[in-house]
């Protein structure tokens, strides 16, 4: 499927400021890629000091800044360029920096129409990559871009991902399989440190509430062709019945699943 990045940029744009209250997932996924860059990235980088340092690292797809924080939190980076579609999402960065040590760039645009910065220690990115159409034409540039034996560390989302939406609208992404990435990273000559899946559920009340869920954290950019009206929304509603679940006391409750994949990658020397 051709993704629309400009009304991509427009839905996440429009979604901006209700993104970090409603993105729960999205959250924890950016928690769970620190955790695996620090146990196996940290304890091979720097095992003498409190933090590991990273003189020139870039965060394609920054969005919010879940990820950014953490890294400004947990390293020393003395370069950071943020990445994203919209220019908004920089503003926190660039003119209210949240700390001197580190110097932060913006790079605005479709990373797959940008050049990358070069010399890269790190490249690291969080619930992002699965909007990129040519995958392996973007991890040969983030080779390229890295030092011999820099790190590509992301998390993306997998084929189950919001699977319910997908079967009922015939919307979505086209998603790579955990195996797929890993062969397209080896192919572009990356050394794979770690690649784990996991599949996380929502839950809501009524399948209203979960679109107004993915509206919030401005997923619905892959609806080129949904048009909502009584009769679709009826239709909707009906047809999630079979994603949904009662337990003996409890209110019925529809399921929403996210299917997220961590990759941690080296270039080889």
């Amino acid at each position: 499927m051709r993704i629309d990045k400009a009304q991509v940029a427009q839905r996440f744009a429009r979604a901006h400021q209700s993104y970090k209250t409603h993105a729960v997932v999205q959250q924890q996924i950016c928690q769970q890629l620190m955790a695996k860059m620090q146990q196996y990235i940290v304890q091979q980088k720097l095992s003498d000091q409190p933090q590991p340092c990273f003189e020139n690292v870039l965060e394609i797809g920054c969005g919010s800044g879940n990820l950014t924080d953490l890294l400004l939190r947990e390293f020393q980076i003395q370069q950071l360029t943020l990445n994203d579609l919209y220019a908004e999402v920089l503003h926190a960065y660039l003119h209210h920096p949240q700390t001197t040590s580190t110097q932060i760039h913006g790079l605005i645009g479709d990373i797959e129409q940008l050049d990358f910065p070069q010399s890269l220690d790190l490249i690291c990115s969080s619930s992002a990559l699965q909007w990129v159409e040519d995958f392996g034409a973007l991890l040969c540039k983030a080779n390229q871009a890295l030092k011999p034996q820099g790190y590509l560390c992301f998390s993306t989302f997998g084929p189950q991902n919001l699977t319910e939406i997908k079967q009922l609208t015939g919307q979505g992404l086209h998603y790579l399989s955990m195996d797929a990435l890993q062969q397209q990273l080896k192919q572009q000559g990356f050394e794979v440190l770690h690649c784990s899946e996991q599949l996380e559920s929502l839950s809501f009340e009524h399948p209203k509430q979960i679109l107004q869920h993915l509206k919030a954290t401005g997923v619905t950019g892959t609806a080129q062709g949904q048009r909502w009206n009584k009769t679709t929304l009826t239709e909707f509603y009906r047809g999630y019945e079979q994603f949904s679940q009662q337990h003996s006391s409890q209110q019925k409750s529809y399921t929403l699943t996210y299917h997220p994949i961590y990759c941690l990658a080296r270039r080889m020397p």
